[in-house]
């Protein structure tokens, strides 16, 4: 702890960064940039002033052409001071919008390293949002955030219950314009695709998938319970999925719970039958 941290001059916690970024936090996201894109891929480890270096031109191409919206042929040799002033004349969302576009169009070789550096750092500053799988999205708890990535994570071999659920959080992640009735949708979409392919339906819904995970003596009464209680939200259209999705003022708790929930099923599901 810092002596002014110890006096009680500057905050020992700060107030969680929520719509906003301070200049610690812009910094470290930046440094992270640094490291593992512009000085990572310069001669000798440090910046190329002339030219793009030709381990991240595909990077600054797709930089230039699909978030800039601007030719390629524009790229100059000051590449590197466009983007430091973009960067740092950004607003809080277009930071967010920024480190994300380079984490999915990068090397894919550092988008691991790199997403956790940036975690690193919105932890430590605070911020109100970390990455989960490879979208920024806004958190409550590390266990929300272990649940959903582990359902992105096993739900692969299972086809269209991991995009369902990448669809739910980019969604409901959108900065700009959120759209958690849809988000909704996708979350529950994935435990209905899960569904068809345990119980081998066409049209299974969540309670066909927990009859299965029954019938082989791997559900516990209780959790059956919990779950079917789950099996409102999933139901025909006069059921309270419907109810829910009419609502007009769905909120992101609304879509964060759902897809929460919708995660922990798959995980248990996934793990249940592979037992």
């Amino acid at each position: 702890m810092k002596f002014s941290q110890r006096i009680g001059i500057t905050p020992v916690i700060k107030v969680a960064q929520k719509e906003s970024m301070d200049k610690d936090l812009r910094n470290g996201l930046w440094s992270a940039l640094c490291t593992y894109y512009w000085r990572g891929a310069s001669t000798g480890g440090g910046f190329s002033s002339l030219s793009v270096p030709s381990e991240i031109q595909p990077l600054i191409d797709r930089l230039w052409l699909h978030y800039f919206k601007d030719p390629i042929d524009t790229i100059e040799w000051t590449w590197m001071s466009s983007l430091r002033g973009y960067y740092f004349g950004a607003s809080w969302y277009q930071v967010y919008d920024f480190i994300e576009f380079i984490a999915n169009y990068g090397p894919p070789e550092i988008k691991d390293s790199f997403i956790k550096s940036c975690n690193t750092q919105l932890e430590k500053e605070n911020s109100a949002y970390r990455f989960i799988s490879d979208k920024i999205a806004e958190i409550t708890s590390t266990e929300e955030i272990e649940e959903i990535e582990q359902a992105i994570i096993d739900s692969t071999p299972y086809a269209g219950v991991k995009e369902h659920l990448k669809s739910a959080l980019s969604l409901m992640s959108n900065k700009t314009n959120p759209d958690y009735r849809n988000s909704i949708k996708e979350s529950i979409s994935s435990v209905e695709s899960l569904a068809k392919q345990i119980s081998q339906k066409n049209t299974a819904k969540l309670s066909d998938a927990l009859k299965e995970l029954e019938k082989s003596k791997k559900l516990h009464p209780a959790l059956k319970s919990a779950f079917s209680s789950l099996y409102g939200y999933t139901s025909d259209a006069e059921g309270i999925r419907h109810a829910l999705l009419e609502e007009s003022n769905l909120t992101k708790a609304d879509a964060r719970f759902m897809l929460v929930c919708c995660s922990a099923f798959v995980n248990y599901a996934i793990e249940s039958i592979s037992l």
